[in-house]
């Protein structure tokens, strides 16, 4: 009789253990999604550097890249390309986001995604709206 009070005894112990594993899984998952939330960028620009100076990009409603150094006074981008944290080359060609590290070869981005000088993650959806996750 004892072994069977023992055997479960122990048995709502390992119970109790495991859901509160569980839970904390849970919530560590719910934590781990709300830091991969997307959100729009309200002034549809990020920052890119060349040259060691941080500039500021964003394109208008043809898709033309723009650049700015204070944010206020803009001036197009001959070529169309920026560079993003690893030294990649990006670029909007034939309606598509495409990158290269030699500026020859050109491919599709996955999931129009890049990541900024700032290390923030940043992608354009099919409007071409710009979206952020830091």
């Amino acid at each position: 009789m004892k072994k069977v009070i023992l055997i479960a005894a122990c048995f709502l112990l390992n119970s109790a253990l495991i859901n509160d594993l569980n839970a904390g899984n849970a919530a560590s998952s719910a934590y781990s999604s709300k830091k991969a939330e997307w959100k729009k960028v309200m002034n549809q620009s990020w920052p890119g550097v060349k040259d060691g100076t941080t500039y500021w990009y964003k394109i208008d409603k043809m898709t033309k890249l723009w650049w700015s150094t204070d944010g206020k006074q803009w001036a197009a981008v001959e070529g169309g390309a920026w560079m993003d944290k690893d030294g990649k080359w990006l670029k909007i060609y034939k309606g598509k986001l495409v990158w290269s590290t030699d500026g020859k070869k050109w491919e599709a981005v996955p999931e129009w995604k890049w990541q900024g000088s700032d290390g923030k993650w940043y992608k354009f959806d099919q409007h071409w709206t710009l979206w952020v996750n830091d």
